[in-house]
Formats: structure tokens, C-alpha cells, sequence
């Protein structure tokens, strides 16, 4: 196993495994997301765009097993720019997660706390940043797709030292695999300042 970090275009070559990885890994609850590939690539390249951005590969050998995405948000679209703009928080100096995603027979192996160590480390060296963030789905505690076992990783983010931001809110858009079509989703934001 080892993790590759890559920075805007040099994510291009992978673009095709990650965005099978999303589909993949995104289809299991909670967000229980019915991906499309050309969708997927097209949501990609806008991180591959940015200079600024990071990609933390994860590798079994070459295969790509998981990986994390983060971006500044003022590299982001305007509507998620104004989430952040409305409560009071300058989008030129947040760094934004856009996922985590790792298959299953790889996790409680330490890659997601490296997939964040990175990330961070990574916000704090571009200068200027005063938070990290990113957002989470949220699903009615009832939802019939639940699985019995199923663990939010709500403590595994407060262990990172992130917290929810009440009133920070936004929705995204995507079709669930029992949807006839795409509907918004409710999406709650964690936040994390940065050492001064």
C-alpha cells in the first residue's frame, strides 16, 4: 500500500479510476448514489483544474483502492462560495474537502486520518487558509435503506477535530438508486480552523 499525492493536472491520468472508485464506493449508504461515469469525469476535471487542488491517491500495487480530493473554495462554484459567504467565513481562505472514499476491505488500516493529515497539510502550505471543510449527506435516522449496522463517522471527524456548522447548509443534486430522477439532497458542513 502507499498514497500518492498529486496536484491539479496531474490528477488527469486517473481520472477514469476515480471516478469509478465514487460510483463504487458512493452507492452504499448514506448516499446511496446511482453514478454515471461521463457525469463523474466532468466533476473531476474541475478539481484537475485547479493548480491549487490535491489528490491523495491510494494504491494497492496500481490499482487505485481509495482517495481523497481537496480544493480551495474559491476555486469551487459560486453557489457553494456563498454557503460559506453567508455565514460570515471569507471563501478565499477555506480549503475544501470534496471526499474520502476507500473500498471496503481497505478501511481501519489508517488511510482515512492520512487521507485528512494530507489534506491539511496541504491547505496550511498554500498559506493563507483559516479553516478546512467539507459536507456530509443527511438521511432521516429511519431511512429504509439503512443497514442495521450501520456507523456514521461522526466521531471519527470530531476525532479529527472537525464540527458540525449549525446554519451552514447547502444542497446538492444526484439521483439515489431508487429514484426515477435526481433530487436535492441536504448537505451539512464541518469545519476545522487551522494553527494561526
Amino acid at each position: 500500500m502507499q498514497l500518492r499525492a498529486l496536484r491539479g493536472a496531474e490528477i488527469s491520468a486517473h481520472l477514469d479510476d476515480l471516478a469509478r472508485l465514487r460510483i463504487r464506493v458512493f452507492r452504499d449508504f448514506p448516499y446511496l448514489y446511482d453514478g454515471e461515469p461521463g457525469y463523474e469525469r466532468e466533476y473531476l476535471s474541475t478539481y484537475a483544474a485547479s493548480a491549487r487542488s490535491l489528490f491523495v491517491l491510494a494504491l494497492d500495487g496500481a490499482q487505485v483502492v481509495g482517495a481523497a480530493t481537496g480544493v480551495p473554495l474559491a476555486d469551487e462554484p459560486e453557489p457553494l462560495q456563498q454557503a460559506f459567504a453567508l455565514q460570515g467565513f471569507d471563501p478565499a481562505r477555506v480549503f475544501y474537502f470534496g471526499e474520502s472514499v476507500l473500498l471496503p476491505a481497505y478501511r481501519g488500516r489508517g488511510i482515512g486520518v492520512r487521507f485528512f493529515e494530507a489534506r491539511e497539510a496541504h491547505a496550511a502550505r498554500l498559506g493563507g487558509m483559516t479553516h478546512c471543510a467539507f459536507c456530509a449527506v443527511q438521511r432521516d435516522p429511519a431511512h429504509p435503506r439503512r443497514p442495521a449496522d450501520y456507523q456514521p463517522l461522526d466521531e471519527f471527524w470530531r476525532r479529527r477535530g472537525y464540527r458540525p456548522q449549525p446554519g451552514l447548509a447547502t444542497s446538492f443534486v444526484w439521483k439515489d438508486l431508487d429514484e426515477p430522477e435526481a433530487s436535492p439532497k441536504p448537505m451539512a458542513f464541518w469545519l476545522k480552523a487551522l494553527p494561526a
